[in-house]
Formats: structure tokens, sequence, C-alpha cells
């Protein structure tokens, strides 16, 4: 196993397809499992809401703070590298979360940790994609990250319900323990599996340090931004102050990265029309999804009094939608080719989108599960086809920096579209109570009906930006780089 192209046999790529998925699986798995057990955690510490929040805020802030500067690193020093070392720190600072609060500083412990343990996830997120371009074989690779994306839907899928078990009949110090022992297997397998040799070079000139440095407080500043600017109100001198931050120190990176000998994320790739269409795809489908994701459980506890678990389960259609489109593109990727399996993904996006407008105060739970069954489906078939030809699209020796990019552009929209579509909801109820004349006086049902009608406004703009997804599915080309002959050549006898 000492190269990408005779190492492991088709058992070895099993293992080593299994390795990166486990990380892919913790990664997500821990984005939903935490939330369910805040309740938990504020009472345990007698915290405010506002302020236990930080429990997650503080992880995203730095996991796509760093994504990037770790994408950037792993093309220099490898893949491996990487990959073990952010599953150690990962693993170990799950420990420290279920373990050091009950010890010593108690919450603020319990906020470093998750620091620490944020650090290796974006270790972990930055490498996924470019090791199964680097390692997996032409015919296996849109398989492989179909596999990846299945992963990360089932750990999506089934972090609330994990979460709720460990927090009600144990403790909520189990939903960090759990990644304990998986961690410690994910390590020992990769070290055996991933194949040692280091990428080639992306470039000769010194690490842009300074480049590092803004993006890490531009990006973290940006998501402090969006998640914190309803609790902390956006007119206040702390979300305003962070949001001039995020203007100014964003606004250098991009002149920093354009002047740099070796940048940390090479911004004249995206004068490449074709590269720049594919990583807005990417972001659109998830700022799209952003809206759906966060909004619906509200529209199914409020308008239709579910509890919150059953309103998780109704939500798990999606990820299991999600789950089996994501094995179909990666058995038709070479078949249909990445730009028909976008446009053909377009068609259930769009209709669960439209079904998402047409929710009412009587819609019956089958509605919506069909919706989020389609909306899922579209989700599955798409992810898959666009992350590789983005990852195709560029030489092996900036594999790491463009899976970094595809990682920030999974995670970043869906922070961002909370803010956007939860004011588009509050201005929407606003403005139908405005217009009817609703008051606080008016019977519930009404209520219900001018808040059922503030979700099918937020909705709207997944549909449009379902239409924008389409035309630019259309627009894409299959450009593939030369670093991937092989690959063009599949897609190419596919066609």
């Amino acid at each position: 196993m000492d190269s990408p192209g005779t190492g492991p046999q088709a058992k070895g790529y099993v293992w080593l397809i299994f390795s990166i998925s486990l990380a892919m699986f913790m990664s997500s798995l821990d984005g939903t499992i935490v939330n369910i057990a805040l309740p938990a955690i504020t009472e345990a510490f007698s915290l405010s809401t506002t302020t236990v929040s930080w429990v997650a805020t503080s992880y995203l802030l730095v996991l796509v703070g760093c994504v990037l500067v770790f994408g950037k690193i792993s093309d220099t020093i490898g893949y491996k590298k990487i990959f073990l070392t952010g599953f150690a720190i990962f693993t170990l600072g799950s420990f420290f979360c279920g373990f050091l609060p009950e010890l010593v500083f108690g919450f603020p412990s319990l906020v470093a940790s998750r620091i620490f343990q944020a650090v290796g996830g974006a270790m972990l997120a930055a490498v996924a994609a470019a090791m199964i371009t680097a390692y997996i074989p032409a015919e296996l690779k849109g398989k492989a990250m179909s596999i990846i994306m299945l992963f990360a839907s089932l750990g999506t899928a089934i972090g609330p319900t994990v979460g709720g078990i460990l927090t009600q009949y144990l403790s909520w110090h189990w939903i960090f323990f759990i990644n304990v022992p998986v961690g410690i297997f994910a390590i020992l397998l990769g070290a055996k599996v991933i194949p040692s040799t280091t990428p080639p070079v992306a470039g000769t000139g010194a690490f842009d340090k300074a480049g590092a440095a803004l993006v890490f407080v531009g990006l973290a500043s940006l998501v402090f931004v969006v998640s914190e600017g309803e609790a902390l109100h956006w007119t206040s001198p702390i979300i305003l102050g962070a949001a001039a931050l995020a203007i100014v120190t964003l606004g250098l990176f991009v002149r920093q990265e354009l002047v740099h000998a070796d940048p940390l994320l090479d911004l004249r790739l995206f004068k490449n029309r074709n590269f720049f269409l594919a990583n807005l795809l990417l972001f659109l489908v998830f700022f799209s999804f952003s809206g759906i994701s966060y909004l619906l459980p509200f529209y199914l506890e409020y308008v239709h009094s579910y509890s919150t678990s059953n309103a998780g389960l109704i939500m798990t259609s999606l990820s299991f939608a999600m789950m089996v489109a994501g094995l179909i593109a990666g058995a038709a990727f070479n078949r249909v080719g990445p730009r028909r399996l976008c446009i053909l993904s377009c068609i259930p996006l769009i209709l669960g989108y439209f079904m998402m407008t047409k929710l009412f105060v009587h819609t019956s739970t089958g509605f919506v599960v069909l919706a989020l069954a389609l909306i899922g489906f579209g989700l599955g078939l798409i992810v898959t086809p666009v992350t590789t030809l983005i990852m195709m699209s560029v030489s092996k020796a900036k594999a790491g920096m463009i899976s970094s990019l595809t990682s920030l552009e999974r995670t970043a929209p869906l922070s961002i579209g909370i803010a956007i579509f939860n004011l588009i909801l509050i201005l929407g109820v606003v403005g139908i109570a405005n217009r009817y004349a609703v008051t606080y006086n008016s019977p519930s049902s009404i209520k219900m009906e001018v808040l059922s009608g503030g979700f099918d406004i937020a909705f709207l703009l997944s549909l449009a930006l379902g239409f924008v997804i389409l035309i630019i599915s259309f627009a894409l080309k299959e450009e593939i780089h030369p670093d991937y002959a092989e690959e063009a050549k599949l897609l190419r006898k596919g066609h």
C-alpha cells in the first residue's frame, strides 16, 4: 500500500472507503446529536438558552474558520497525517467534553473542549473528499463518494434519536463519550489502510500565515453574526462590529490570496466559468435546503402540535431518501455523467420545494413526508456528482484545498441560510397579520393560519433557488483535469 494507484486491492478499497466514511459519519452525527441535549445541559449548569447555545456555536465557528487552513496543509504534508491527527483530536476532545465539566470550571471547560474538538472536526472535513479522489480508482470514485455522503446522511438522520436516548437514559455526557470508542477504532483502521504517500506539493512558496489568520477571523465573524444576530439583536454594537470585522478581514483575505505565491485558496481558479458554476451550485443546494431543515420542525411542532420526538421522526424521511438516492448516484455516475445527474436531481428537488409552499394548518403528515422524501432524493442525487465534478476539475496537487472548499460550501450555507430564512418567516408572518388585521386577541385557528402562511412565504425562496440550481445544472460542462484522465475516459464511454 505504498501508492494510491497500486496499493489496496478490492478489499483494501472497501476498508479505505469505510475509514473515510466513519469520519463523515462522526462529523455529521456530532452536528445533530448535541442540539437535542442542550436543554439537559441548560438545566445541569443553570444556564440561559443564549449561553448554552455556545456549545453548538463555538464548534461551528472553529470548524468553518479552520477547514480551509487544514485543506492547504494536507496538500503539503499528506492526507493520512491530517486525517489521523484530526481523528485523535476529535476523539480526545469528545472525551474532554464529557469528562472535564464535572471536574474543572464547569460550563466554560465544556465550551473549551468543544473548540478543541472542532479543530479535529475541521481536519477530518478538510480531507475526506480529497482522499477519495487521490486514493480510489476511477471506476469506483463515484460509488465511493456516494458512500461517504450516505454515511454523512445517516449520521444526520440518527443524531437526534441517539442523542435523545443517551440523554434520557444515561446523561448528556454520553453524547460525547459515544465518539471515543468509534474514534479509537477509526484511528487504528486508518493507520492500517490509508496510504502513506504525500501528495504533490501545490506550490513552492511559504505557508500563507496571513491568509490563514484572515480567513479564520473573517469566516468565524461571519458565522457569529448570522448565528447570534437574532439573539443579540441585529443592530447591537457587538453584531455590527462583528459584521464590519468580517467584511474587512474577508476583503483583505481576497487581496492576500491574489498576491501570495502559494495561496491558501487559489481564487484564480474561479476565473474558470465551469469551476465557478459548480461551486456556486453546491453552495446554493445547501443554502436552499437550510430553510427546510431549520424551519420545518417549528411548523410541525407549532402548527400541528407534534412532539419533538415525532417531529424528528418525520424529518428522518428526508435523510433516508437522501441515503437511497446517494447509492443510486454512485452507481449511475459513470453511466449517466455528473451533469445529467445534476439536471435529473432537480426534478424531485423542485417538486419537493413546491410542495413545501403548499403547507396549511390541516396538511396531512403523508404530504409532508412525501415532500421531504422528494427533497432528500434530489439532494442525494446532486451532492455526489457536483462534489466529484469540482474535485476532478482541478489538479490532484490541489485536492486538499478543493476538498476543504467543498466542505465549507456544505457547512457555511446552512448557518447563513438559517438567519435569512428565519428573517423571511418573521417578516412574512408580520406582513400577513398586518394585512388581515390579525392580533393577539384573534382566534387561535386564525393565528395558526397566519403562521402557516409565513412558512409558505419562507419556503418560496427554496423553490426559487431550486429553479436557479436547475439553470446552473444545464450550464455545467464535464470539464475534467488531465490528472483524472481515467475518469474522463469512463465518462466518455458511459455517454
